[in-house]
């Protein structure tokens, strides 16, 4: 038995994922696991309450260590200590680099389907938003490069926003399609700014490969926002990183950071980075392998008892991108459905793309095989398939 088959109860424990929802209802929506975090970030969170003071916190050298050490170790990738800009999370560290790195009005590129919150954070900002739709093929995903360029060549286009791995695609992006995007950035002027969250939940057989570290010039003309938290399921604990080799565009966005007042961190944060950075590899492994497993007991269970609907290759992230347009309804429409007569919840795809997003849903695969299995046997069942 895997560590990962054990089912905790998360109601009524202040869980968006879970108290969001009736009880009689299975959340399998929102990017949030539901393991228990890594041994060693547990006892590094209980070792730092068990002092009882809990004030201002310092973010000492330790922690910067631990970060550049994990990205050398990991993915071959040289970060500089004064490189690094902590910060509360990935979401405001996205604000903080469209505010430092555009003005109102200008345009910041996307690839959509894409996470939703790429939507808010461009519009808070006063721009506006320019779609490179990702074209389907076969089972995944490519990038127009005609498209993009285009729309780079855009001279109102000062920002592209990458995510990498991309959420809901499931891509993890390889190496060449990072240096063409990267190249057509440059010629353009476009300042890339990479999501890269999901950067340690990568399937067998797929390398991730962080966008700063393909070659000189995406380094000097990007922004990476990455954080364990995703990966580690410690997004409560609020800590993640901005990393810019480019003097002038880090202190632009570090005086964003001071400005929107996300540059003071909790003192339970920096303990758990190092905690999973330093001591939580063989379990981060572990979880992938059990994801993996995850997503073909998806697959089967839709090639079985769903085959009109396909599940797209995942691989990156543990949230699974399923076509369901040959069921005839709308997105809307099925992800309604299965909520009120299955009582499962699940994303409808619109929510990444009005248009790219139309005919497909997202589910969270991150929970023990067991819930996950009940989530399967609901929508199956609801949407006219008997076992």
């Amino acid at each position: 038995m895997s560590q990962f088959d054990k089912i905790i109860n998360r109601r009524h424990t202040g869980s968006v994922k879970w108290d969001y929802v009736a009880d009689d209802v299975l959340p399998l929506w929102v990017a949030d696991m539901d393991f228990e975090a890594a041994p060693a970030i547990k006892q590094a969170v209980l070792n730092r309450a068990e002092h009882g003071v809990f004030g201002y916190t310092k973010v000492e050298d330790d922690y910067y260590e631990a970060v550049t050490s994990w990205f050398h170790r990991r993915h071959q990738w040289d970060i500089q200590r004064d490189w690094i800009i902590y910060t509360t999370g990935v979401i405001p560290a996205l604000s903080c680099a469209i505010k430092a790195i555009t003005l109102p009005g200008e345009k910041v590129l996307i690839q959509t389907p894409v996470y939703n919150h790429f939507f808010s954070s461009i519009r808070n900002q006063g721009c506006e938003i320019l779609e490179n739709e990702l074209v389907r093929q076969g089972d995944t995903y490519e990038i127009d490069f005609v498209d993009f360029e285009a729309k780079c060549a855009d001279e109102k286009t000062t920002a592209f926003v990458l995510c990498n791995p991309h959420n809901p695609a499931g891509r993890v992006w390889h190496k060449d399609e990072l240096e063409r995007m990267g190249a057509i950035c440059a010629k353009y002027n476009v300042r890339v700014i990479s999501d890269e969250i999901h950067c340690e939940l990568v399937m067998p057989g797929n390398t991730f490969i962080p966008f700063a570290s393909v070659n000189a010039l995406n380094q000097s003309n990007s922004v990476t926002l990455n954080s364990p938290t995703k990966s580690f399921n410690i997004a409560g604990l609020q800590i993640a990183n901005i990393i810019c080799s480019d003097n002038e565009m880090r202190r632009r966005v570090d005086r964003v950071v001071n400005i929107y007042e996300v540059c003071d961190v909790n003192p339970f944060g920096p303990v758990a980075l190092k905690a999973a950075y330093n001591e939580s590899e063989a379990w981060i492994d572990e979880l992938n392998e059990y994801l993996w497993g995850n997503y073909q007991l998806l697959k089967t269970y839709f090639a079985e008892y769903l085959p009109q609907s396909k599940v797209l290759r995942l691989e990156g992230t543990y949230l699974a991108w399923v076509d369901i347009s040959a069921l005839g309804m709308t997105s809307k429409q099925v992800t309604k459905k299965l909520l009120k007569e299955g009582r499962v919840f699940v994303n409808d795809g619109p929510l990444y793309g009005n248009k790219t997003g139309e005919g497909y849903f997202r589910i969270n695969l991150a929970s023990p095989r067991a819930v996950l299995q009940d989530g399967l046997e609901r929508i199956a069942s609801t949407l006219g398939v008997k076992k």
